[in-house]
């Protein structure tokens, strides 16, 4: 299941994040998700440090958005992570990131549509789409 993302060629300055890591209109991991390797990997790290004061005051990170999805997009990460995804699949190669960028082409519906081809997920419409009830 580890199908990669194409890159996104065009070139996109990283937000400014509360801490200068992972984080326009997706949701978000749980501080608990990054903590799972955070708690070994570079914990020594200013941002970490930060991250794991965020994680043991259960206070959510307040992240600007990387990604943006359209209007009538549902998407969560937890749904994607519950699946097996890695990070990487779609944010790129996030261990060589100072501060994550647009560095794949996430948010089109052709990209989208081959992930989920490819992993054997859903592909109907309402997966990723929801519209008001008629």
């Amino acid at each position: 299941m580890k199908q990669i993302v194409p890159a996104n060629l065009a070139e996109h300055q990283p937000p400014m994040q509360p801490i200068p890591e992972p984080g326009k209109l997706m949701t978000y991991p749980a501080t608990s998700t990054c903590m799972s390797c955070h708690a070994a990997v570079a914990k020594s790290k200013p941002a970490i440090q930060k991250l794991a004061g965020f994680a043991k005051s259960q206070e959510a990170v307040p992240w600007v958005r990387v990604y943006a999805v359209l209007p009538g997009v549902t998407w969560t990460h937890r749904k994607h992570l519950e699946a097996g995804m890695k990070c990487e699949t779609c944010h790129g190669p996030v261990a060589q990131m100072d501060t994550m960028s647009e560095a794949t082409s996430v948010t089109t519906m052709g990209v989208c549509i081959r992930c989920h081809a490819a992993n054997s997920a859903p592909t109907v419409c309402q997966t990723c789409h929801s519209w008001p009830a008629s």
